[in-house]
């Protein structure tokens, strides 16, 4: 039943929000996002934990205006997202404006394809409705299933409207191939913990458990990759961002290559968050796989078990 009703909320909540202006609905989201730091302080503790690991020079309140610019990010976003998916294409295809679109066209060019990197920064479900509109090539997401089977197909139907083509993450490889072959563009959000048996890459000044596989797929398939990100403007438009990563002069056998090719992306990904820190989703659990952090919570664990 439970299921059921947040189905139903999301699907109200949905109706409503496409209805409304796209100021509006960007107002929207800032109130919820903010709302969740300081009613329901969901993750505040973590958020600030990682920003004071990250920014040890930084005061408390800058550190907190920061948290607070990401909870208001990440409302945002999640309201763009409902947003977005009841509107035309040249609607949406308004709303992105590529920098340096140049690196993507020369990328494809090469004819294998295009790993495109990106994080949860900005409002990244806009990638593949107003970016892909500027990339008239079809494209393949790796994307995170949703706990709720009826919100994710919602989610997932808004996702496929412009020629995307959607694969899970895990037993993504033959798709993920087949696509670059194809020519097309395989987008990835790298930005999220990987699980414990993972590379581990340094990461705002922490090792993080990192995946693997777009570093992977690249050598695979001799498919550059390009990292982007949404940076808004002050008119709650975004402009799309492009940096290539260097994939030259790596050595070593096909694992050492991976890790090294890995670190390389991840760097790129961290420069884009430090420019904008207040785009970045703060309250993941990044670093959850960091000796340091597990240490940390055992202590807790056993406290509460009184041992």
């Amino acid at each position: 039943m439970i299921p059921f009703l947040e189905y139903a909320a999301f699907r109200v909540l949905a109706a409503i929000v496409t209805r409304l202006p796209y100021s509006v609905a960007g107002a929207l989201g800032t109130t919820l996002g903010l709302a969740v730091l300081y009613l329901t302080r969901y993750r505040r503790a973590v958020t600030l934990d990682n920003l004071a690991h990250a920014f040890p020079e930084m005061s408390d309140d800058v550190r907190l205006g920061i948290a607070r610019g990401a909870y208001a990010n990440y409302g945002r976003a999640i309201v763009e997202m409902l947003w977005a998916g009841g509107q035309r294409a040249d609607t949406l295809k308004a709303k992105v404006h590529p920098r340096n679109p140049e690196l993507v066209h020369e990328a494809l060019s090469r004819g294998h394809g295009l790993i495109l990197i990106s994080a949860h920064f900005g409002s990244w479900e806009l990638l593949l409705t107003g970016l892909k509109l500027h990339v008239p090539v079809p494209w393949v997401a790796i994307v995170q299933r949703q706990r709720n089977e009826r919100i994710d197909a919602m989610i997932d139907s808004r996702r496929r409207r412009f020629d995307v083509q959607t694969v899970p993450m895990g037993p993504s490889v033959r798709e993920v191939l087949k696509g670059l072959q194809e020519g097309k563009v395989v987008l990835i959000l790298g930005d999220q913990s990987g699980p414990r048996e993972s590379v581990f890459i340094p990461f705002f000044g922490r090792p993080s458990a990192t995946h693997r596989g777009a570093a992977a797929f690249a050598l695979r398939s001799g498919a550059p990759i390009i990292v982007t990100v949404l940076l808004r403007r002050e008119d709650g438009t975004y402009d799309a961002v492009f940096e290539s990563v260097d994939s030259t002069g790596l050595t070593g056998d096909r694992e050492a290559q991976i890790l090294e090719l890995t670190k390389r992306h991840t760097a790129v990904v961290e420069r884009c968050i430090r420019m904008r820190p207040d785009h970045w989703l703060w309250m993941h659990k990044r670093w959850k796989h960091t000796p340091e952090y597990e240490q940390k919570q055992q202590v807790e664990q056993d406290a509460e078990e009184g041992v």
